[in-house]
């Protein structure tokens, strides 16, 4: 039996290079996006985003007690102290789809629970202060603040309906897995904290973003020093690790960094290629034409509102990128209902998101996970369009 796949597989890789439409302008065009979009994410995210993320990520699993995320995210954390936490977390975390990753397989794998890990998923990319404001001043206050509230709801909602559906499982999960690490000793609570500030002040400001012109002076400043506040969080980060960790402690940080790199990287890299196949780069089209999308986003229809959704859950959006994307559609005749839709399912999903949120939490719960941010984008869209119109 194994040899007959083995040869299907042959005979399936063959045809595939056969009948290859190299000759296609469209298709060599999206390949060429393909690996373009690769190499853009591979400058501009994996080194200042993935690599502090993983780092975080690691500190979480090796200095943080299993006792501490129990209580706050864990089945029987106080839900409304958990959910709170986890929906505006955002509001400190100015990350993308794929930096998020990460930071949600450590507390989820440490022992937080399936919907205080899913609403923490949903609201590190979808509630970024930063793209909020500019979303207001950009598309409008109306669009903006429609995008903050649906953010802050859609990751409580989303949350409690994936610990709903799937509590039997999250009861055997609680009751069955042993989340500890083995070999470290509990640290005192204010040097884990400081570390882990230390820590996500440099992810923070490696990657502040420059404002738009005629933004508030306050953001001007930061971009203008983003660089020594860089620095300076980088600094404490090396000398609390001398100061507070032992070699062995560092030791297994570094592998626990390791592990998760190990596990997202590649998954990440295969889905931006597959990404940049499809839908190209802003700007550029991948195999689908761009004007596909704009003909059926138009107005604020049930389907222009899915399509919307659809796309911008699929797609990959980088921080504040998505704001001139929808700028742009907007101008071409898109519906507000529908950029709405987009904006509230884009900046949290995207095709190497999903990938990796499958490997972490398997097919089913990624599907349903999934289906729930396209259906309330798709939801909150026509209502938003209806009070717009």
């Amino acid at each position: 039996m194994k040899e007959r796949y083995k040869l299907g597989l042959i005979i399936l890789i063959f045809l595939i290079f056969y009948y290859l439409p190299i000759e296609n302008q469209r298709f060599t065009n999206a390949i060429f996006e393909s690996l373009a979009l690769a190499k853009w994410y591979a400058q501009e995210h994996v080194l200042l985003c993935l690599i502090p993320a993983f780092f975080i990520a690691g500190a979480i699993a090796v200095f943080v007690n299993k006792a501490s995320v129990m209580k706050y995210f864990g089945a029987r954390a106080n839900k409304v102290l958990s959910y709170g936490v986890a929906s505006v977390s955002g509001s400190i975390l100015a990350v993308c789809s794929c930096t998020i990753l990460p930071l949600f397989m450590s507390i989820y794998q440490r022992g937080a629970g399936l919907g205080p890990a899913v609403a923490f998923l949903y609201s590190g990319p979808a509630i970024n202060v930063l793209a909020i404001i500019l979303t207001a001043r950009v598309l409008g206050w109306d669009i903006g603040i429609a995008r903050a509230v649906g953010a802050v709801l859609f990751s409580i909602i989303i949350g409690l309906m994936m610990h709903f559906i799937f509590i039997k499982e999250e009861k055997r999960r609680q009751a069955d897995e042993d989340f500890e690490v083995t070999g470290i000793q509990a640290k005192p609570l204010y040097q884990t904290v400081l570390h882990l500030f230390f820590m996500i002040g440099f992810l923070i400001f490696a990657n502040w973003g420059k404002p738009q012109e005629g933004a508030i002076s306050f953001w001007w400043i930061l971009y203008n020093l983003k660089w020594i506040l860089a620095v300076v969080f980088l600094s404490f980060v090396m000398l609390s690790s001398i100061r507070w960790f032992s070699k062995d402690e560092l030791t297994q940080w570094v592998y626990q960094t390791w592990y998760y790199a190990y596990l997202i990287i590649p998954l990440l890299f295969i889905g931006v290629l597959i990404a940049g196949f499809f839908f190209g780069r802003v700007g550029y089209e991948g195999i689908i034409p761009s004007e596909w999308v704009y003909s059926v986003v138009g107005g604020n229809s049930l389907q222009a509102n899915f399509i919307a959704s659809v796309v911008g859950a699929f797609m990959y959006f980088a921080t504040l990128t998505e704001v001139p994307i929808i700028q742009g559609l907007l101008g071409a005749g898109m519906g507000k209902g529908p950029a709405l839709a987009l904006l509230l399912a884009g900046p949290a999903l995207s095709l190497p998101s999903m990938i990796v949120i499958m490997r972490t939490i398997g097919f089913k719960k990624t599907f349903v996970y999934v289906s729930l941010v396209i259906i309330m984008a798709t939801i909150s869209g026509i209502i938003f369009g209806a009070i717009t119109d």
